[in-house]
């Protein structure tokens, strides 16, 4: 019954007449298609569902997560009993977004953003415990900021990764930073213990959008809202920042930001909800 599911699984790429054929590497078969699994869940879940919904052995499924653990692609929920992905799994997904496809769709977005806000625009992807900026677009007249292109920073105290934070199960926010050692700063300010990011967390679900007011650079600001895929799952974020003297309105910033995120998800081929 394995054979014959994974045969059935496996064959889409196959020549024709081989889509009946046993994977040839039954290992590497059952590892991808558990990490695609987990990748379609909205949160963690149990080695036993893993088992059960896949068709593979149980023994098996515990062999492999063991591995993938190991290799940081999952992490496993002891208290809940329960495996997610892993950081290694969000650098795969930055790194595809790395070759092109949403710089390339959020790029005339972002300029877009820039143009309509009279403000710098960027777009940035999770990797690990950090956010990786993918786009920058800077308004006219306005300072170079520290966002730039291929620039890394702890998701923890940017708009745009507190938004994709904000977006992730709360379990996977834990296993990102489960203590105070998993935490940065930059400029003293921003949150510094789990507590504290839980408490961040509620405020972006509430409000809809993430903040962040000079824990990234002195005097700057910004506003982020996550990009979303059809399980709801955050691949992206957009933000705006803006020198924290100059007379703005957030509100029309927030707007102005979900509607990129929107669009830019559509482009992706995803339908998103409304702020």
């Amino acid at each position: 019954m394995n054979a014959d599911r994974t045969g059935q699984g496996g064959g889409t790429d196959s020549p024709k007449g081989a889509r009946d054929e046993r994977p040839q590497v039954p290992a590497a078969d059952q590892t991808l298609r558990i990490l695609r699994f987990l990748a379609r869940r909205a949160g963690p879940v149990a080695a036993s569902a893993l088992a059960r919904e896949l068709d593979i052995p149980r023994s098996s499924v515990y062999h492999l997560l063991a591995t993938m653990e190991r290799y940081g692609f999952v992490v496993h929920l002891p208290q809940e009993r329960r495996w997610g992905l892993g950081t290694s799994a969000f650098e795969l997904a930055g790194g595809y977004s790395r070759q092109e496809p949403l710089a390339r769709l959020g790029r005339p977005l972002l300029a877009a953003l820039a143009d309509r806000i009279g403000e710098s625009a960027h777009l940035a992807v999770m990797t690990g415990r950090d956010v990786l900026y993918i786009v920058e677009e800077r308004a006219a007249r306005r300072p170079a900021l520290v966002t730039d292109v291929g620039v890394r920073l702890p998701a923890a105290l940017t708009a745009t990764g507190r938004a994709m934070l904000a977006a992730l199960p709360r379990e996977q926010v834990r296993a990102l930073h489960p203590d105070a050692a998993s935490f940065a700063e930059r400029t003293g300010r921003g949150p510094a213990r789990p507590a504290e990011l839980r408490e961040v967390l509620r405020e972006v679900r509430r409000e809809g959008f993430a903040r962040e007011d000079g824990e990234v650079t002195e005097g700057f600001r910004s506003i982020g809202v996550a990009v979303r895929d059809h399980v709801d799952w955050p691949i992206a974020a957009v933000a705006v920042t803006w020198g924290d003297q100059e007379d703005v309105d957030e509100e029309r910033i927030a707007v102005a930001v979900a509607d990129t995120a929107r669009q830019l998800g559509r482009r992706l081929g995803y339908r998103l909800g409304t702020l």
